[in-house]
């Protein structure tokens, strides 16, 4: 436990490494104990705690965070009314020295991990996560979903596995993959469309290679056009009820993943890894996954009409802090703070 403690403050207090934790720790000696640290710690500890002790504590841990905050937000609604959840999967690599990262082959010279995450659009929580090296293929974690019966699955064209996305559909779940361009499809026949937004709205099947083979049933294809990007988009489902509109507009949501791996890395620290095995890694990212639970709980509990980021930061700066929480997040119009008034008195 008190392992978890160090490094979600660590993550929370926004600190590069364990040197620099321990600074911060070290600085502020006498409120450690309280803080859950005990009385004495030291960086060898730490590090070799990190190393050592099996991720899968804080794995567990994490996903007892993310039960408890789904539940919480479970209330906050997406414009595109579902029976079921709906959920954006996706990856992103992490560059690693690979000199040190020596076990995170991916390149002749140079090291990497991907992070594979299933992303609840609705609460923006993550609830499914795998590190893999960064070799390999996207497609080879869809087997590893948790699928649930009537949830929405989005995702990018990276995911053209027609094989999972059959399966997908025998477990009576929904799927909305952005195709390739190069898909070979046969349309049997097509639904109104408004010629404007979506293009065309076809139900038909695949019709060359193994992909007749891997999917036996009919399926949708959608054309639709962006006109505010002015870019065009085809969509494959085997969702017959909701609009094309609708589907896009699915679609478009999962864009909250790519901010969730932005936030994440910039925010918390994973980019530079306090620890050099894979083990060590893997603790630091479930820490993260762990900070992020608290504040997005801590802001749903509280009330706060704040993003994540915003509380992180004052959260981060006020962690020897004994003002009460919701004090300290609710006290002070964050809107009425005037930038210009801090530079005046910056340069005078």
């Amino acid at each position: 436990m008190e392992s978890i403690i160090n490094d979600d403050f660590g993550q929370l207090s926004n600190r590069d490494s364990l040197r620099d934790l321990m600074t911060i720790v070290a600085a502020h000696k006498s409120k450690a104990y309280h803080l859950g640290f005990g009385h004495c710690i030291h960086l060898s500890t730490i590090a070799r705690a990190n190393a050592s002790r099996d991720y899968r504590i804080f794995e567990e841990f994490a996903m007892l965070m993310v039960g408890y905050a789904r539940r919480l937000r479970a209330d906050i609604e997406l414009e595109v009314k579902t029976d079921g959840n709906v959920y954006a999967f996706d990856s992103s690599i992490i560059s690693l020295c690979l000199s040190v990262f020596w076990w995170a082959t991916y390149k002749r010279s140079k090291g990497a991990v991907k992070i594979h995450t299933l992303l609840d659009l609705k609460t923006q929580i993550p609830c499914f996560m795998i590190v893999t090296p960064a070799s390999t293929h996207d497609i080879n974690a869809m087997e590893h979903i948790p699928y649930e019966q009537n949830g929405f699955y989005i995702f990018d064209r990276g995911y053209n596995s027609f094989a999972d996305l059959y399966r997908i559909h025998l477990l009576k779940a929904f799927y909305v993959v952005r195709a390739k361009s190069n898909l070979k499809f046969r349309r049997i026949y097509s639904r109104p469309c408004d010629k404007q937004s979506v293009i065309c709205d076809q139900i038909g099947v695949f019709s060359a290679g193994k992909s007749p083979e891997l999917y036996l049933e009919k399926l949708r294809k959608i054309r639709y056009h962006d006109v505010n990007t002015g870019k065009e988009f085809i969509f494959l489902t085997n969702n017959f009820s909701l609009t094309a509109n609708e589907i896009a507009l699915l679609y478009k949501n999962r864009w909250q993943i790519e901010l969730f791996f932005k936030w994440i890395k910039q925010h918390l620290k994973v980019k530079s890894f306090w620890g050099h095995t894979e083990n060590a890694v893997k603790v630091q990212l479930y820490c993260a996954i762990i900070a992020y639970c608290l504040v997005a709980i801590a802001a749903k509990e509280l009330k706060i009409e704040r993003n994540i980021y915003t509380i992180l930061q004052i959260v981060g700066f006020s962690l020897h802090d004994k003002t009460p929480i919701k004090q300290l997040l609710t006290t002070i119009d964050y809107k009425n703070v005037k930038e210009q008034d801090y530079n005046l008195l910056l340069f005078n």
